[in-house]
């Protein structure tokens, strides 16, 4: 691509036009790519739209992060988004056949309860602190991560982990699809425990 070093510099100093000239360009690329990669039992909840569309916000919100290394380096960057957003979306699918409850954050508990447990679910702590002394802390907690969330993505963890939609009723809340929705609570997971970091100094004593 001409000119792609320096829309590259450009982009990663947060000028939108030149990372939008970058998707234009390359993403067509990536998205041929990913057409062999999505079996057909999976083209009704899953295809390479979806997985571009959550793609593109990634390198968004990534794209600071990005070092150019020559040509060919944001194609291999945005590829690798991709495949790894594509990746999510089929782990999701396929567990979604195989539901492990430890998966999920349970919604029998009390809907306060629930912000304990996805604490829990996103592994950030080495200890578990009781419920009773825990319950406030972190709710304040995810509430304070979840507003520095992505609109989308923020939705799907309240709808999906707190309130304990199916990815499918998340779906058709959100109109996306249901691999979409994996993407999503998979790139949000991720972002949450990078800003929870070890959640266990939040917590209080709770001797």
């Amino acid at each position: 691509m001409p000119n792609e070093e320096a829309l590259v510099e450009r982009a990663s100093g947060g000028d939108e036009s030149a990372l939008c000239r970058l998707l234009e360009y390359f993403g067509p690329i990536v998205r041929e790519r990913l057409k062999s990669k999505i079996g057909q039992q999976w083209r009704s909840s899953l295809d390479e739209d979806d997985v571009m569309q959550v793609s593109y916000l990634e390198a968004f919100l990534l794209i600071h992060q990005f070092k150019y290394r020559g040509p060919g380096s944001f194609l291999a960057w945005l590829s690798q988004v991709a495949e790894n957003n594509l990746r999510d979306a089929l782990r999701g699918l396929q567990a979604a056949k195989r539901p492990n409850p430890k998966n999920r954050v349970q919604i029998s508990r009390p809907v306060e309860n629930s912000f304990v447990a996805l604490v829990e679910l996103l592994g950030v702590t080495n200890s578990t602190p009781s419920r009773a002394a825990a319950r406030d802390e972190s709710e304040q907690l995810i509430e304070h991560v979840l507003s520095g969330l992505p609109p989308d993505y923020e939705r799907v963890v309240r709808l999906y982990d707190l309130e304990g939609r199916s990815a499918q009723e998340v779906a058709e809340q959100l109109g996306r699809s249901t691999g979409a929705i994996y993407m999503l609570r998979a790139r949000a997971h991720e972002k949450m425990r990078g800003a929870l970091g070890n959640a266990s100094k939040f917590f209080t004593d709770a001797g």
